[in-house]
C-alpha cells in the first residue's frame, strides 16, 4: 500500500473526483491568466493616462512660472511631500513622474527643473486606484462564478458518461455471475443513424462478447447433454452384460469401470440441467442437523457430524443432500481423515485434514475435468464440486472454498435465512 493510497480516501479514485479536480484546475488556470492580463493592461493604461495628465500639468505650470504668473493649486516649488528620487531627478535638470502618498491618498507626482529648484505638480490617483481594485474584485467574482458554472456543467456531462459506464459494468458483473441474457443495449449502438462514442463502442463490444459467449456455452451444454443421453443406452446394455460375466477379479474390474462410466454420465446430465437454469426446487421445512446426518449416512463414508446449533429451514432436501454428499465424498477422496461436518445454524462446513484445495480452485472455483493428484492417489473427474456449486446456487445458497490455517480443505455452505427470503426459521 502506497503513502498516497493511505492518505487519500477511496472515493478520490472515481471519475467524478478526477473530472472535478481537472475542470477546477483548468478553470483556475484560465481565470488566473485572463484576470492577470486584464489587470495588467488596465493598470498600464490607467498609469499611462495619469502620467500624461501629470506631465501636461507640469508643462503648463512651468510656462506659468517662467511668465511670472502665480502657481495653481496642486503645484509647488520643492514641496516637502515630493518623493526624494523624483526631487533629485528634477534638481539635476530632468523631468519625471512617480507615485507617492499625500495624506494617505495615492498621488501621481510630476517634477522638473525651475530656477535651480524643483517644480512639482500632483494628480490625485485615488479614483483610478479604486477603479482598479473594483476591477480586480469583479474579475475574482466573475472567475468564481465561471468556475462554479463550468464545474457544474462539466460534472453533469461527466455524470452522463459515468452512468453509462456504471451500467456497462453492472451488465458485465451480471454476465460473470452467469446471466448470459444480460445486455447493455446502448441506444447509440442500436440506432442506425446514431453516432457512437467510446462508451458506446465498449458497450457494443460487451454485448457482442456476451452473445458469442452465450452461443458457445449453449452449444457446449447441448453437446454435453446429447453425449450423455447417447451414452446412457449403450452403458445400460454394457452394465447388463457385465452382470452376466462369471465371477472373478476381471469381472469385478469391468463392473467397477462400468459403474464409474454410469456415474460420469449421470453427472454430465445433471450439469447440463444445472447449466440450463431450468431446474425447479421442491421446498419444505427440514432440520439441518437431521438432514446432514442422513446425507452422511447415505455416503457410506466415516464422517463425524457436529451439531452446534440446529435450525429448521425451508429448502430442497434432495438438492441439499446432494451438495453435502458431494462435499463429504470430495473430502474423503482428495483429503485425509478425520472429515468433520459441522452444522451451526444456517452455516454448514465440511473439513478434512489433507493438503487443502489447490490454488486454482481457491482463485477461480471448481473447474470441470480438472483435478490434481493427491497423497492417496485419487483424482476423480472433477465434477463433484461443480455439481455442488450448481445445486447450491439452485437453492439460493452460497458455497465457498478455503483452506484451514492448520491444514485441510474447508467447504462452507451458507443457506439463506428468512430475512433473505428463504421462508420461516423455526
Amino acid at each position: 500500500m502506497t503513502m498516497r493510497a493511505r492518505l487519500l480516501p477511496s472515493w478520490t479514485a472515481t471519475l467524478y473526483w478526477k473530472a472535478a479536480v481537472f475542470i477546477t484546475m483548468m478553470c483556475c488556470v484560465v481565470a488566473l491568466v485572463l484576470g492577470t492580463l486584464v489587470h495588467v493592461i488596465v493598470t498600464r493604461q490607467t498609469v499611462h493616462q495619469a502620467r500624461t495628465t501629470a506631465l501636461s500639468k507640469l508643462a503648463a505650470a512651468t510656462q506659468s512660472y517662467v511668465a511670472g504668473d502665480p502657481l495653481r493649486r496642486g503645484t509647488g516649488l520643492n514641496p516637502p511631500e515630493l518623493p526624494e528620487p523624483l526631487r533629485d531627478l528634477a534638481l539635476h535638470g530632468e523631468r519625471g513622474t512617480m507615485f507617492g502618498d499625500v495624506d494617505g491618498r495615492r498621488t501621481m507626482w510630476a517634477a522638473g527643473p525651475a530656477g535651480g529648484t524643483a517644480l512639482a505638480v500632483q494628480v490625485d490617483y485615488t479614483r483610478s486606484a479604486e477603479s482598479i481594485r473594483g476591477l480586480d474584485r469583479a474579475i475574482i467574482i466573475s472567475s468564481a462564478l465561471a468556475i462554479g458554472g463550468t464545474l457544474l456543467i462539466g460534472i453533469f456531462a461527466v455524470s452522463r458518461v459515468t452512468r453509462r459506464l456504471h451500467r456497462t459494468a453492472a451488465v458485465a458483473r451480471r454476465i460473470s455471475a452467469g446471466d448470459l441474457d444480460a445486455r447493455v443495449a446502448d441506444p447509440r449502438t442500436t440506432g442506425p443513424t446514431s453516432s457512437q462514442d467510446e462508451v458506446a463502442a465498449v458497450s457494443a463490444a460487451l454485448d457482442v462478447m456476451a452473445a458469442s459467449l452465450q452461443r458457445r456455452l449453449q452449444s457446449e451444454q447441448r453437446f454435453t447433454a446429447d453425449v450423455a443421453h447417447e451414452l446412457r443406452t449403450p452403458l445400460a446394455g454394457l452394465h447388463a452384460s457385465a452382470e452376466l460375466l462369471p465371477p472373478g477379479r476381471p469381472t469385478e474390474l469391468v463392473q467397477d469401470r462400468v459403474q464409474v462410466l454410469r456415474r460420469l454420465t449421470e453427472d454430465l446430465l445433471e450439469i447440463s440441467r444445472l447449466d440450463s437454469r431450468t431446474e425447479t426446487v421442491e421446498l419444505d421445512a427440514h432440520y439441518l442437523g437431521r438432514l446432514a446426518e442422513r446425507a452422511v449416512a447415505a455416503s457410506g463414508l466415516e464422517t463425524e457430524v457436529r451439531i452446534v446449533r440446529d435450525v429448521c429451514l425451508i429448502t430442497d432436501r434432495r438438492r441439499l443432500e446432494r451438495v453435502l454428499g458431494n462435499l463429504v465424498s470430495n473430502a474423503h477422496r482428495h483429503g485425509r481423515p478425520p472429515v468433520v461436518l459441522t452444522v451451526d445454524g444456517p452455516v454448514i462446513t465440511v473439513r478434512d485434514h489433507g493438503d487443502g484445495y489447490p490454488g486454482y480452485l481457491l482463485d477461480h472455483g471448481p473447474q470441470r475435468f480438472r483435478t490434481e493428484p493427491t497423497s492417496n492417489g485419487n483424482k476423480g473427474h472433477g465434477l463433484g464440486l461443480t455439481i455442488a456449486v450448481g445445486q447450491a446456487r439452485t437453492i439460493s445458497a452460497e458455497l465457498r472454498f478455503t483452506n484451514a490455517p492448520d491444514g485441510g480443505a474447508v467447504s462452507t455452505l451458507t443457506l439463506p435465512t428468512p430475512e433473505e427470503g428463504a421462508g420461516p426459521l423455526l
